[in-house]
């Protein structure tokens, strides 16, 4: 994998990424060769539309990104991927069109465009056929030596036979005298040097999977293996890497102090962010209001009660605050008290079912994100009731409130809609990743993708 501002991108991802864009300015060249050979014209100098052409490629392929192109399964699926190309393709073809109004003098031709279109899907979808059987296989997967053989190491086994595994486990060392989990493991006394047979499989990651550390760490194997240039890796760190998420079943308070992360605070990143939510906020709320008047007089006729409606959250360092909504449930939605949201809530209006499947119950949002007491990004803010009995339950529910609560968020990308306490444990493991890794470039991925889950409906309930 490659760690792009903190953040780690499959190998088979990033070149596929560089074909595309190489494809892409392919194509706006191609469209401009044919429209220029229909007018009679010379095709003149590509030098002279470099700009363009990599405008072209650069709104197309963000796109790509916003609609789940590079994801797992529109890598393994031929007619996934062609229905998500087909959407990114005219979303960037939208969006290059109001670029244009604004650059006048760096434009392509519509004619242009036009073929462009059409070129791009054929080429994008070709070297997706030509790669497809290539990009799984294992040039491009990591070899992983487990030294280990217990539950962790099958843990390891079942992450490496998922089909969009970055990595291919070559084997499993038994390093205690207890009965392995892993049968195929070779127990460490049957190797006479670890160091020769670590070299001998072609390995580029040792990755400890002890049940026990205390007292069993092979400092001297693990020493002469890091010597030889053999990254080592310990289980918790491993596993946020492939899953994108602190696996709170293994991660204890010492690795979350000593590991790398946790620079939220930092001024500048803080500061970029602070800005994006003045200016976005801003935008949104000029840009959604004639919606947003247009939705709450229908939330009005609709059922009894006003429009908005205001809770108590808890955000950033546990403080509570204020969010306002569009109502979409009943006045008496909580007559009993707090209670999580149900597929199919009969509680919701039917005006209600619109606007949340729409996302549109969310945008007076924005209001919270200009005064300040949210963000776009960050984790989804939990209601008090919910927080004290989450705490309890929870190891490290309370340092997801070191950050400034969002909108959208890493987990809302990554993890279905969820409304019980494991939804909230998977969730949670999602919002300390964020917390850890936070960069203004993780943000604008969560931005990108959040897309993807509007366009598809993705846990909305």
């Amino acid at each position: 994998m490659i760690r792009l501002f903190k953040h780690y991108i499959p190998n088979a991802v990033l070149l596929l990424a560089l074909f595309d864009f190489v494809l892409l300015v392919t194509a706006g060249e191609l469209g401009w060769i044919v429209r220029a050979w229909q007018l009679g014209i010379t095709v003149g100098d590509i030098h002279e539309r470099w700009v363009p052409l990599l405008i072209f490629a650069g709104l197309v392929q963000t796109a790509m990104v916003a609609v789940g192109v590079y994801g797992s399964d529109a890598l393994r699926s031929m007619r996934y991927a062609g229905a998500r190309l087909l959407v990114a393709i005219s979303l960037g073809i939208i969006a290059l069109s109001a670029v244009y109004f604004m650059l006048p003098s760096h434009t392509l031709w519509r004619s242009n465009l036009f073929y462009a279109m059409f070129i791009a899907i054929a080429l994008l979808l070709s070297i997706r056929f030509l790669l497809s059987g290539l990009l799984g296989t294992a040039p491009f997967r990591r070899r992983i030596l487990v030294l280990g053989a217990g539950a962790r190491a099958d843990r390891l086994r079942k992450l490496g036979d998922r089909p969009e595994a970055g990595f291919v486990i070559v084997g499993y060392v038994g390093m205690s005298a207890a009965p392995p989990v892993v049968e195929e493991a070779i127990h460490r006394d049957a190797i006479a040097n670890l160091t020769r047979y670590v070299d001998n499989l072609g390995v580029s990651e040792v990755v400890l999977a002890l049940e026990e550390r205390r007292n069993a760490l092979p400092l001297k194997d693990l020493l002469r293996i890091k010597t030889t240039g053999v990254h080592v890796n310990d289980f918790s760190t491993f596993l946020e890497r492939e899953t994108g998420r602190v696996d709170l079943d293994t991660v204890n308070p010492s690795w979350l102090i000593f590991s790398d992360g946790f620079s939220s605070g930092q001024m500048v990143s803080s500061a970029i962010k602070r800005m994006f939510d003045i200016v976005a906020s801003l935008a949104l709320l000029v840009l959604a209001l004639p919606l947003i008047i247009v939705f709450a007089i229908l939330v009005k006729l609709d059922s009894k009660g006003p429009a908005f409606f205001r809770q108590v959250r808890v955000g950033l360092y546990g403080q509570d605050f204020s969010l306002i909504k569009l109502r979409s449930m009943r006045l008496d939605a909580e007559a009993g008290g707090a209670q999580w949201a149900a597929k199919s809530d009969p509680r919701v209006t039917r005006i209600g079912k619109i606007i949340r499947k729409l996302r549109i119950d969310e945008l007076p949002q924005a209001w919270t994100v200009l005064k300040g007491e949210m963000s776009f990004v960050g984790p989804r803010p939990e209601r008090p009731e919910f927080v004290s009995d989450l705490e309890e339950k929870l190891p490290f529910y309370a340092e997801r409130h070191m950050v400034k609560p969002g909108i959208t968020g890493w987990a809302q990308v990554n993890y279905p809609y969820g409304a019980s306490i494991e939804d909230s444990r998977h969730k949670l493991e999602y919002d300390l990743y964020y917390a850890k890794n936070y960069t203004p470039f993780l943000d604008l991925l969560i931005l990108l993708q959040t897309v993807r889950v509007v366009l598809w409906n993705e846990g909305a309930r």
